[in-house]
Order: C-alpha cells, then sequence, then structure tokens
C-alpha cells in the first residue's frame, strides 16, 4: 500500500495522553516519506476523523478516553475494511496484541520500543503486513500450529475484552464508581461485568475478586 515516492503517506494518531501524542507527531513527521494529517484523544473523534482526513495508517492506543482500542478496532474495520490499523501502546502485548489481530489490527507495538522500531512497524503495516516482537510472532504462530482445540493457557485468556479492560482497572485500585467514569459506562453495568470475570474465573465473592485482580497487575508489572 506505499506511496508514490513523491507522495507522504498520512498517519492519523489516536492517542488520549497530548504529551505523547505531541512527541509522536513530531517523530513520524521527521521521517521524509511519513506526514501525520490528524491528532485524535478518543474513539468518536476517531471515527469522524478518518472520513474527513482519509488517512493512509491509523495508530492507536488501547486506552483512550471513553473507550477501548480494541473495540475502536473493531468499528474501524466494519466501516473501512482496509484501512491499516496498528496499536501503540503501554499494555503488555502477551495480553492485547492477539486481541488487537483478532479485531482487525495489522500490528501492535510497546510504546517502550524505539523510535525505529516504531517506524519500522509503521512502513511494515503500511505494506500491508503484519508487525508483532519476535517473542509475540513466535507466540502467534504456535498456536496456529497447535489449532483451537487446546484449552486456554490461563483463565484470564477467557475474558472479553471489555471484561479484561474492567480487570485490570480494579487491579490498578480504581472504584467501581471511577471505572464506570473512565469507560463512560454506568455502575450497574460495571457490577455486571465484575459478576461475570467472577464467574469466569470461579471466585467466591466480591474480596477474592479484587485480591486476585491486585495481584495479577502485580505479576505483570514485574514480568
Amino acid at each position: 500500500m506505499g506511496k508514490a515516492q513523491s507522495e507522504k503517506n498520512r498517519i492519523l494518531i489516536v492517542e488520549d495522553h497530548p504529551l505523547f501524542r505531541e512527541g509522536l507527531s513530531q517523530m513520524i513527521d521527521r521521517d521524509p516519506g511519513l506526514v501525520v494529517c490528524g491528532q485524535c484523544a478518543d474513539a468518536i473523534t476517531a471515527l469522524r476523523a478518518v472520513g474527513e482526513l482519509k488517512p493512509d495508517l491509523m495508530l492507536v492506543d488501547i486506552s483512550l478516553d471513553g473507550a477501548n482500542g480494541i473495540d475502536l478496532i473493531k468499528n474501524l474495520k466494519a466501516k473501512y475494511e482496509d484501512l491499516p490499523v496498528l496499536v501503540l501502546s503501554m499494555h503488555d502485548e502477551t495480553l492485547y496484541a492477539e486481541r488487537a489481530l483478532r479485531a482487525g489490527a495489522l500490528g501492535y507495538v510497546m510504546k517502550n520500543e524505539s523510535a525505529r522500531t516504531v517506524k519500522s512497524a509503521i512502513f511494515k503495516v503500511l505494506g500491508g503486513d503484519i508487525f508483532l516482537s519476535e517473542k509475540m510472532s513466535g507466540s502467534v504462530l504456535a498456536k496456529l500450529v497447535r489449532g483451537k482445540t487446546e484449552p486456554p493457557v490461563s483463565p484470564i485468556e477467557q475474558l472479553s475484552d471489555r471484561e479484561l479492560e474492567v480487570f485490570q482497572m480494579m487491579g490498578e485500585g480504581k472504584s467501581t464508581r471511577q471505572i464506570a467514569e473512565d469507560l463512560d459506562l454506568t455502575i450497574p453495568t460495571i457490577h455486571s461485568f465484575r459478576n461475570r470475570i467472577k464467574e469466569k474465573l470461579q471466585l467466591k465473592n466480591a474480596t477474592e475478586l479484587m485480591l486476585h485482580a491486585m495481584q495479577w497487575v502485580r505479576e505483570k508489572s514485574v514480568s
């Protein structure tokens, strides 16, 4: 999907941290083959901007104001099937990379990677190829070889994208009200998610669920 030599590939950034968004934009604009055509902080603005700006690639974070980046990718692919999407996130790739690919993204790169790696990922996805770290590529290929007959490696993998997001926010110490506000959902909806998570993970009560979430987040932060 590369452009002619004289044309620049247009990148639309969807990221809710202004400082990081601006730094990323400057890094991309320094490349002679790329130009940032727009910046968005949330999913609603991003969906509107795609039709107006007609980007060649969307660079999307997982955590957005009032939305989940995975949901945004699903909505993007439903409306703009051929638009390449690359996820750039602080969230552990072992948890979210495969989910992002299933949603329709072509790549996943961590925010702690070098500028060279991020630009390499952008150009690879622009070319229609999949970009993953070597570690994740091996993991995804191994799953394809084994097929889907094996049970999930971890009960966490049984959670939906939204359930995983709520579970992670619980583990970060956020209250039900805070989670509801951050995700732009009602408190009863968050309670429903909590109950489903508790059932899927076969936990006895709310206290056990909270302790499990906190332990899981703690383990992920040191792994």
